[in-house]
C-alpha cells in the first residue's frame, strides 16, 4: 500500500515556530542569537590583546666588603736542596801492614781519637829498636869526641898539641852532635810508624762500614794511593746546600747592604709538615753558574741527635727581608684577568670597580698584597661573582677579614713564589 506525503509550501515571510510553544519568533530575536557569539569572541580577543603589566626589576646583588687586614708577617723564599756533611774524611792507613783488629761497629757514632783499626806492629817495633840502638851509638861517639877535645884544649896552653889538631877535634864533636840528632830523628820516625799501626778517628761523626776485614794487607800511600779503610762524616753541625736564582741572590745581597741581619733559615723534611729544623745562611759561592744562572748557597744547622744525614732532601725557606707590615685579603677575593690580578673595591659613589694589585704569598688563606691597595679601601670579600659588570651599585654588607685555621686553609692550585708566616 502506497503512502503519499504532502508537503505544504511555506510562505517566505512567515515566522518560524518556537521550540516550545510552536509560535513563530520575531526577527529581532533571531538577530540577537547571531550577534551574541560575535560579541563574546570580540570581547575575548580584546581582553587578551591588552598590554601585560610590567615585571618588577630584581634587587641589586648583595656583596660583603671589608678593609684589608694589617698584620706583621715574615716573608720567605723557598728552595729545595740536600744535606751534606760539614766535614768528611776517608780513613786510610799511614803505614803498610796487615790488619789484625777492628774496633768499631759499622754505622756507629765515633769520637775523635777513637781506635778504629790495629795493624801488625812487630816490624815497626823492630825498626824502632834498631833506631834506638843507632842513637846510642851516636851518643857514645859524641861523648868520646867531646872527651878528646877537652884533653887537647888543656894541652894547647903547654904547646903540646897543635892548633890544627884542636880544630879537627872540634869538627869531630860537631859531626857527632849531628849524628846524634839524625839518630834521634830516626827514633821519632820509627816511633810514629809504631803509633800509626793504631788507626784512630781523625774527627767525630758517624762512621761508615769497614772496607777491609782483619787479616788483609793494606798499603799506605798519598791520597787515593792508599787503601781505603772506611769514611767518617761529621754531622753536628751539618750543612744544607741549595741553588738559588740570580733574582733571589740580588734580593739577599741588597737586603744585606741595607743593614739586614743574618738570614735565618727553616727546613722541613719530605715527611714533615712543619719547618722544625732551624739554622742560618753562612756561605754563598763566589760566582753564578753561567749555564743555569744560579748560585750555590749553604746553610748550617745544629744536629745534636745526628738525625739529619747527608744526602737527604729538604724544603728550605730563607727569610726574605725579615718582618714587614702587610695588607692581606682573602685569596678567594682575587680574580685573574689574563696576566693581571684584580680585586673589586667599592668606590666613593658606591659602585664597584676592579683594582689591579701585585700579590705576594698566602698566609692561612689570606693573600699578601704588595701594591695596589691601601688600608682604607673597602674590598669585596664575598659575592663578587654575582657582579656581571663594573659600575653596579650593590647592596653592601659589612664583613671582616680574618685568617683561617691551618686545617681550614684551602690548597692553592696557582703557583706561588715564596711564602710568609705571621710574625710572633
Amino acid at each position: 500500500m502506497n503512502m503519499i506525503t504532502r508537503i505544504d509550501p511555506v510562505e517566505p515571510n512567515a515566522a518560524e515556530p518556537g521550540p516550545v510553544d510552536g509560535k513563530r519568533r520575531p526577527l529581532w530575536q533571531k538577530g540577537a542569537f547571531v550577534a551574541l557569539p560575535v560579541l563574546l569572541v570580540a570581547g575575548g580577543v580584546g581582553f587578551f590583546n591588552r598590554q601585560a603589566p610590567a615585571i618588577a626589576a630584581p634587587p641589586p646583588p648583595t656583596v660583603t666588603v671589608a678593609q684589608p687586614l694589617v698584620r706583621e708577617v715574615n716573608e720567605w723564599d723557598d728552595y729545595v736542596g740536600r744535606f751534606e756533611a760539614s766535614r768528611s774524611v776517608e780513613v786510610r792507613p799511614r803505614v803498610s801492614g796487615q790488619v789484625v783488629g777492628i774496633h768499631f761497629t759499622d754505622g756507629a757514632i765515633v769520637q775523635k781519637g777513637q781506635l778504629l783499626f790495629t795493624l801488625d806492629a812487630r816490624p815497626f817495633a823492630a825498626a824502632l829498636a834498631e833506631a834506638r840502638a843507632g842513637l846510642a851509638t851516636a851518643q857514645s861517639d859524641l861523648a868520646l869526641a867531646q872527651s878528646d877535645l877537652g884533653r887537647a884544649e888543656r894541652l894547647v896552653a903547654a904547646e903540646a898539641v897543635s892548633k890544627s889538631d884542636v880544630e879537627r877535634l872540634q869538627a869531630r864533636v860537631r859531626a857527632a852532635h849531628a849524628s846524634v840528632a839524625a839518630a834521634q830523628a830516626r827514633v821519632r820516625a820509627r816511633s810514629l810508624d809504631v803509633e800509626f799501626t793504631q788507626v784512630r778517628a781523625p774527627i767525630a761523626g758517624r762512621i761508615s762500614d769497614r772496607k777491609v776485614d782483619a787479616g788483609n794487607l793494606v798499603a799506605a800511600g798519598e791520597g787515593a794511593g792508599g787503601s781505603l779503610l772506611t769514611t767518617i762524616n761529621a754531622l753536628d753541625p751539618i750543612y744544607f746546600t741549595f741553588d738559588g736564582s740570580e733574582a733571589l741572590f740580588l734580593k739577599a745581597k741588597r737586603a744585606a747592604a741595607a743593614g739586614g741581619k743574618e738570614s735565618p733559615v727553616e727546613i722541613r723534611l719530605q715527611d714533615e709538615t712543619d719547618y722544625r729544623w732551624k739554622g742560618h745562611l753562612d756561605f754563598t759561592d763566589n760566582g753564578l753558574d753561567p749555564r743555569s744562572g744560579t748560585i750555590r748557597g749553604r746553610a748550617v744547622l745544629t744536629n745534636p741527635g745526628m738525625f739529619l744525614t747527608p744526602g737527604m732532601f729538604g724544603n728550605m725557606r730563607l727569610s726574605a727581608g725579615g718582618t714587614a707590615t702587610a695588607l692581606m685579603v682573602p685569596d678567594a677575593a682575587i680574580s685573574t684577568d689574563q696576566a693581571r690580578k684584580l680585586v673589586m673595591v667599592v668606590g666613593p659613589d658606591g659602585t664597584l670597580q676592579p683594582r689591579p694589585v701585585e700579590v705576594g704569598p698566602v698566609v692561612n688563606g689570606l693573600r699578601v698584597i704588595r701594591s695596589g691597595l691601601n688600608r682604607n679601601d673597602r674590598v669585596v670579600i664575598a659575592g663578587a661573582q654575582l657582579i656581571q659588570q663594573p659600575g653596579i651599585k650593590p647592596q653592601i654588607k659589612q664583613g671582616k677579614v680574618e685568617p683561617l685555621k691551618a686545617a681550614e686553609t684551602p690548597v692553592i692550585s696557582a703557583p706561588v713564589t715564596g711564602e710568609a708566616t705571621f710574625a710572633r
